[in-house]
């Protein structure tokens, strides 16, 4: 692949992004909350989350072996940043999963399509396409890099967090819905999805790169309708509770 190539792929990745955002608003994917088993045959939620997630973690590690810049210590860091995320979500955030709710295939088949290319965007940029000396060891004090930084691991924080407050909502055999509190929940209903899109902000940010930056619209065109969703959700089913004027959907004070 040219550079050139390389950017009309961003190109059409960003423009597909801005798609299935709309799209989003009209179907709900059947996962999670709104599990439907009309999108076909399904496995347990642990092992949907490890096949869908973890094919992105090898894939970055295979465009990083096959580099010629794998010894470079900037793109070094920008690797570990990337593969922490994907470690915590592919191995240790299934197994913290509660419950005996299922995931289709079919969402795992286009989670991993999309991971995948993923890959390619992030470790393209970073091993392949981006200029030689882009990130020289000064990077690593720079204001992008301090401030990405930030970003990413206070994102993280805040999705770890989240999913945690999500996950102790119930004790084992209640099936209520409870409208999760504290942490970011105080200002958005959708605290886990807000701290993931600050990590990948964070990301685009430290690495300074339109492969970033698309993904980070990604992750808002792929959680942001679902937040909405969520907290239409939550109005119905808590609306003595939900202040609609304090809290949002997944973005604080915004949207």
């Amino acid at each position: 692949m040219t550079l050139q190539a390389f950017h009309i792929f961003l190109i059409v990745m960003a423009a597909l992004a801005v798609i299935v955002f709309v799209s989003l608003f009209f179907v709900d994917a059947g996962y999670g909350k709104f599990y439907n088993p009309k999108w076909g045959p399904s496995v347990d939620n642990r092992l949907g989350w490890v096949l869908m997630e973890a094919p992105v973690f090898f894939a970055m590690l295979l465009l990083w072996w096959f580099s010629g810049r794998r010894a470079d210590p900037v793109r070094l860091v920008f690797l570990l940043f990337f593969e922490l995320h994907y470690f915590h979500r592919s191995f240790i955030f299934p197994l913290k999963i509660r419950g005996r709710s299922r995931m289709p295939l079919s969402i795992i088949l286009m989670g991993v399509l999309f991971n995948t290319l993923n890959a390619v965007m992030q470790g393209g940029w970073i091993f392949y396409f981006s200029p030689a000396g882009a990130y020289p060891s000064s990077w690593l004090g720079s204001l992008p890099f301090v401030l990405g930084t930030f970003l990413f691991f206070y994102g993280m924080f805040i999705n770890i967090q989240s999913d945690g407050i999500i996950r102790n909502l119930r004790q084992p055999g209640d099936t209520r819905h409870y409208l999760p509190k504290g942490g970011m929940f105080r200002f958005v209903t959708s605290a886990n999805y807000f701290g993931e899109f600050l990590e990948w902000v964070g990301f685009a940010v430290l690495t300074w790169s339109l492969s970033g930056a698309v993904f980070a619209l990604w992750t808002f065109a792929n959680l942001a309708p679902r937040a909405a969703r969520i907290y239409d959700m939550y109005q119905r089913e808590f609306p003595d509770e939900l202040d609609t004027e304090k809290v949002k959907r997944i973005l604080p004070y915004i949207f």
